[in-house]
């Protein structure tokens, strides 16, 4: 009886199709628009790449025509909403690890021994291919202290004659053997010491005064940049695949935008190029954000800059290079994010760059149409930031706080006047449990556990994001779902332990699901600039859209995090099917 009259249904409705506005695509089932004119929908259709109705079942019949359309009855399966928006994150760096060779390691489950057994694999791998240096990432750093953190000598041990340079999970820390030291000239072929600092970093020392190959934060970049040979690291080959890898794993996770956080990664423009490439060949199949970071060690900031601003030519298409990217600080969990209260064993943490410099570079950067997209970690790092974009930055450029960890009262009311982004790491709003004690050992009383707000970002009219930071946060969600359970209920299910959550913390900070949603959706377009062209179910705006297998908004909350993606649209094209 049922099926008699959904094909009654269906036949009035291509009845009525004939008369106009033939669509491609019309939709049935629950419809989460994401839009507050019109919050739920019944029926979409879709012709040339945008919404041309949202509205009752009914009245999507007008847009039907047999043989023409293709109709999908999504109805009781689960709900259809406008894809996500990916705030902040590495994909493209990440993949390009598996592309290149590079040594990828598991900051979970590898500890000191498994990683000196890697390198050996990877050191006879480079000697047999005959490559010049090794580069890889995930170490543990909490781990590896407490295990007793690798030298420099126990690396050359292993690589005397080819570069080794490994980052740690969060990418804010490195160790490299001697010859990439050599090679970026920290020292000398006899181990002397050529240079030893580097603005807003260190390069760690042992008892002899003498590189011991650990290097915190601004040191990683510049002993990267010069140590390691990029054009063998990265060819046109393996930006290409990474790009693509990256672009099916953000699909099959429901996002259609994505704001890439360090595009200039190995110190070319190859990125940008081969993106270009992709986009012009019509296999790019989502919005990409692309961002210029230079260090504070650099020699010439203006310099630096008109290097970012060479990306106008590269912003079209799906493309959007028109991004400057700066670290205020590092981690708080790692001890050099800038925090306004000392960390336990006195110290302030790290700032790479002054107030003035930060000031400075946000007046240059939005004058020439480019938006800020800076990390900030501790709440003295957020400060400094939020004062250079309230004195030279403008509303238009939306500039833009990534992480967050904690932000001082005084200034949430400051980020809303001046139309600022937050990009927050919602699935940060919980850790296990045994990590969060160990992290509260190493972090200030005052921001140990008050982290990550977000709640008060919608309370004071903050437009709010969300990011995943792959890869650096393994072991935590990157799909939108598993990151609004733990935004809605600050806690997430332990890895093979059915039954088993983490404890929630700060539950005064935790959002609705709708609010998630927001942050998702809608909100994400808004830092992107296209919140008139994407990021809800509207008529006119281009079909970017998913099809879900839960109600996300009605299911059990333990259960959010179990939604699949059926299928993912962009421009009104089906580029993701679930097997």
């Amino acid at each position: 009886m049922k099926k008699s009259i959904i094909a009654f249904a269906f036949a009035v409705l291509l009845a009525a199709g004939c008369k106009n506005n033939v669509a491609d695509t019309v939709i049935f089932g629950t419809v989460y628009t994401a839009d507050t004119d019109t919050p739920s929908a019944e029926a979409i259709a879709v012709k040339d790449g945008k919404f041309v109705y949202v509205g009752d079942k009914a009245g999507a019949g007008a847009y039907v025509k047999e043989g023409v359309t293709e109709i999908i009855d999504h109805t009781g399966k689960g709900m259809i909403m406008p894809g996500c928006f990916e705030g902040h994150a590495h994909y493209i760096m990440g993949n390009s690890l598996g592309c290149m060779g590079g040594l990828s390691l598991d900051p979970l489950n590898d500890d000191v021994k498994s990683f000196f057994e890697k390198l050996k694999l990877a050191y006879t791998d480079a000697k047999e291919n005959g490559k010049s240096c090794i580069f890889g990432f995930g170490w543990n750093y909490l781990t590896f202290l407490t295990q007793g953190m690798p030298t420099r000598e126990q690396l050359d041990a292993i690589s005397p004659d080819v570069a080794v340079f490994i980052h740690d999970s969060e990418g804010h820390k490195s160790l490299a053997n001697s010859v990439c030291l050599r090679n970026a000239g920290i020292i000398d072929a006899d181990g002397n010491v050529l240079k030893g600092e580097v603005r807003g970093g260190d390069i760690c020392k042992d008892a002899n005064g003498k590189p011991n190959g650990l290097l915190l934060e601004q040191a990683v970049a510049y002993v990267r940049n010069r140590g390691l040979n990029f054009d063998e690291i990265l060819t046109d080959e393996v930006a290409s695949q990474a790009i693509l890898m990256s672009q099916q794993m953000l699909l099959a996770n429901g996002y259609v935008s994505y704001m890439d956080g360090w595009s200039n990664f190995f110190g070319t423009s190859r990125y940008y190029e081969v993106a270009n490439n992709l986009d012009a060949a019509g296999d790019l199949h989502l919005l990409l954000g692309m961002t210029y970071e230079f260090d504070s060690s650099c020699e010439d900031v203006d310099t630096e800059l008109a290097k970012a601003f060479e990306g106008r030519k590269y912003t079209k298409g799906h493309v959007n290079a028109n991004y400057v990217k700066l670290f205020i600080d590092g981690t708080v969990e790692g001890g050099t994010g800038l925090t306004t209260e000392p960390y336990p064993d006195g110290h302030p943490g790290i700032a790479n760059w002054e107030e003035d410099e930060v000031t400075d570079i946000t007046g240059k950067a939005n004058a020439e149409g480019f938006t800020m997209h800076v990390h900030t970690m501790g709440d003295g790092a957020v400060h400094r930031c939020v004062n250079a974009f309230v004195a030279k930055g403008t509303k238009e450029a939306r500039n833009t706080l990534v992480h967050v960890r904690n932000m001082p009262q005084e200034d949430f009311q400051r980020v809303a006047d001046n139309d600022i982004v937050v990009v927050s790491g919602m699935l940060w709003h919980v850790l296990p449990d045994e990590v969060w004690e160990q992290v509260r050992k190493v972090t200030p009383a005052s921001v140990s556990w008050k982290s990550y707000p977000m709640k008060s970002y919608f309370d004071n009219g903050i437009v709010m994001t969300s990011h995943c930071d792959f890869p650096a946060t393994s072991g935590s969600p990157y799909d939108p779902f598993g990151i609004m359970e733990i935004a809605v209920t600050g806690s997430a299910p332990y890895p093979g332990e059915p039954g088993r959550y983490t404890k929630p913390w700060w539950p005064e900070e935790l959002i609705t699901r709708e609010q998630a949603l927001q942050a998702l959706t809608i909100n994400g377009a808004w830092q992107m600039h296209c919140e008139n062209e994407r990021g809800s179910i509207k008529v006119g705006k281009y079909a970017d859209f998913l099809l879900v297998d839960k109600d996300v908004l009605e299911c059990p909350v333990r259960d959010i995090h179990n939604t699949k993606v059926i299928s993912t649209w962009f421009e009104g094209e089906k580029v993701y099917q679930a097997e």
